[in-house]
């Protein structure tokens, strides 16, 4: 069964359940998937597609929560928070910091990166290993800038 799929098996789950957050939440992101065939034309999105928008939108969700924490908005920022929570069971385990490091000490040997010139290369060789995975862009980033400042 495709993510599209299971997203929508589970979408008719919640109506039958009447869940109004999981159906809500669910509804807008069967929306976007909706909106990305009509701008392709395709009948179905590839599951990786499918896990962008999911990506997306979990971030979506966590930023605004932080920004309605911020605006000392507990109610608002609990409800996008319980909506990421939705999310996230479609969302693959995120890759951990020890896998990331462990990657970048192996592209920095490889590469033979030895300045923050050389911060391209081995993000490019990070990113590459853990394609398809759910790995967040900023914390390699940040955690390639600190491994090649300590050279």
């Amino acid at each position: 069964m495709t993510l599209q799929e299971t997203i929508s098996t589970d979408l008719k789950t919640a109506l039958k359940a009447k869940d109004e957050t999981v159906l809500g939440t669910l509804r807008l992101i069967k929306a976007e998937i909706q909106y990305e065939l009509t701008k392709t034309g395709a009948s179905e999105l590839s599951d990786t597609a499918v896990m962008q928008i999911l990506k997306t939108n979990y971030k979506r969700r966590k930023d605004t929560a932080l920004e309605y924490d911020k605006a000392k908005r507990p109610d608002l920022s609990s409800k996008e928070i319980e909506e990421a929570d939705i999310i996230s069971r479609y969302i693959p385990k995120e890759v951990s910091e020890e896998e990331i490091n462990k990657a970048i000490g192996e592209a920095v040997e490889t590469l033979g990166a030895v300045s923050l010139q050389d911060m391209g290369k081995v993000m490019g060789y990070v990113m590459a290993k853990f394609k398809g995975q759910n790995i967040d862009g900023s914390k390699v980033s940040s955690l390639v800038k600190q491994a090649l400042s300590a050279r």
